[in-house]
């Protein structure tokens, strides 16, 4: 069996071992991933964020799932594609943002399951609802809000299907 690995990036306001990859990542571990979360302290830009993933991920060799969570949804989809993820989990990822029409990503063709809050006063859900509606993905509306840390139990119930059915492609 190949090496496989979850990769996970974390939001603007967060840091790379937060409450949701944490937990995320005990899930990743159980099922037999070697898991990594990216570290972008002090790096605001989105294109620098995605050029900081792509360099992280450039020597791993195997299976890749790519995780993100707010912006770290958008880096993770920007990035899948150069990438060759094997699959794509985004919490309330920050697509379609004003200002960032120019470079709305191009996510791999990958099997891709987005969880977002209904409450979200970040991230527009409708976001979420189009980007699922574009790219065929499972789509998770939940009542939350864009933190969606009242949620980690049922986030983790939709990762571990979600890495049981990316397995079950390859």
């Amino acid at each position: 069996m190949t090496d496989r690995y979850v990769v996970f990036s974390h939001g603007k306001e967060s840091g790379p071992w937060g409450s949701k990859i944490a937990a995320m990542a005990e899930i990743a571990r159980e099922e037999g991933f070697t898991v990594e979360s990216v570290d972008y302290a002090g790096i605001d830009d989105p294109a620098s964020r995605v050029t900081r993933l792509l360099a992280f991920c450039k020597d791993l060799r195997g299976s890749l799932v790519l995780v993100g969570s707010s912006m770290g949804g958008y880096v993770s989809a920007a990035g899948s594609s150069l990438l060759q993820a094997r699959g794509l989990f985004l919490l309330a990822p920050a697509l379609y943002l004003p200002g960032y029409e120019k470079i709305s990503p191009k996510p791999a063709s990958c099997p891709t399951t987005i969880v977002h809050g209904w409450h979200d006063d970040v991230i527009p859900v409708e976001n979420s609802i189009r980007f699922a509606r574009e790219q065929k993905a499972t789509l998770h509306v939940l009542d939350s809000d864009h933190r969606l840390l009242d949620q980690i139990r049922a986030i983790n119930h939709f990762f571990a299907y979600f890495l049981f059915t990316v397995d079950e492609l390859q």
